[in-house]
């Protein structure tokens, strides 16, 4: 145990033959993009295993509350599956915070937990509490929806995970160099874990940022609500991804330059996020991110 919390496990790389476990962990899924998920994944030579589940009574959630943390315990415990990957975002994580027992994810040997949107609680909370290094990429039923790019760094990603680096796709709005755990994802996601006991520590921490289908007076609000609450002060690094369909991007890039201390490194339009292009990162592994080369690299 460091001084910052526990110390990062890093998955072990998934191999062709690997069996990846498929979550259903938010909302539901239209039958397509799913059974064209599992092609994919097929497509690399991975085996699929999937749980039965009851849709139960709440139309915007995949299963009940108790049954969707039970098969991510039911995923993770078992030796034959080597990663798990969440078959969609959506609503309904929050409510699993308090059902999950995150010693487990300590004690058991290492596997990979994808996904993004409202995965985004889950993937901070089990990295947090347990050390696990968790991965913010394209769940089951985005995988084919994203361009080339994003599927292959995905499946590099996850057969490598400790040669993670990111060359600077977009913009260095604020340069410098930072080091630190990387944590966040969903902006949205993350401001509701505010004033929660499940609210992550952004101290020294590289932060991303994404967000998808707000407005921007709401997404102006949910920043300012960051500024508010002294999170952004604490950051070491700041990474913006996209902000699909909030309205004009730079606004947004320019609306948080304003509420981030001048010092403080902040890059721009990386591809991550609700856009074709959904890079895959590693949530709570200790990386460097370095303007003057461009790079945010893992740093073991």
């Amino acid at each position: 145990m460091s001084a910052t919390g526990p110390e990062p496990l890093i998955p072990a790389a998934l191999q062709p033959g690997d069996t990846i476990g498929l979550a259903p962990l938010a909302g539901p899924w239209q039958e397509e993009p799913f059974r064209q998920g599992i092609a994919f994944l097929r497509d690399f030579g991975f085996k699929i295993k999937t749980l039965h589940h009851d849709q139960g009574e709440q139309p915007f959630l995949a299963a009940p509350d108790r049954q969707r943390a039970e098969m991510l315990v039911e995923l993770y415990k078992d030796p034959e599956v080597k990663a798990i990957l969440a078959c969609r975002g959506g609503y309904g994580c929050l409510r699993l915070l308090p059902l999950l027992d995150y010693g487990l994810f300590h004690q058991l040997p290492a596997k990979a937990i994808i996904g993004f949107s409202d995965i985004t609680a889950l993937l901070n909370t089990i990295s947090s509490r347990s050390g696990l290094v968790t991965f913010h990429g394209p769940n089951l039923t985005t995988l084919t929806s994203c361009n080339r790019d994003s599927q292959q760094r995905f499946i590099q990603t996850l057969s490598h995970p400790e040669r993670f680096s990111l060359h600077q796709q977009g913009e260095i709005l604020q340069g410098g160099n930072a080091s630190g755990p990387l944590v966040g994802g969903n902006l949205a996601t993350l401001v509701h874990l505010l004033a929660t006991d499940f609210a992550p520590d952004w101290s020294g921490k590289i932060v991303l940022l994404e967000d998808v289908g707000e407005a921007p007076y709401r997404i102006d609000r949910l920043l300012t609500q960051l500024a508010l609450s002294g999170k952004l002060d604490e950051a070491a690094g700041v990474l913006l991804g996209s902000f699909t369909n909030c309205g004009n991007e730079e606004m947004i890039w320019q609306r948080v330059q304003e509420l981030l201390p001048e010092s403080t490194p902040l890059w721009a339009g990386l591809p991550i996020g609700h856009g074709e292009e959904n890079w895959t990162i590693p949530i709570g592994a200790p990386m460097r991110m370095d303007s003057n080369a461009g790079v945010v690299s893992l740093q073991l």
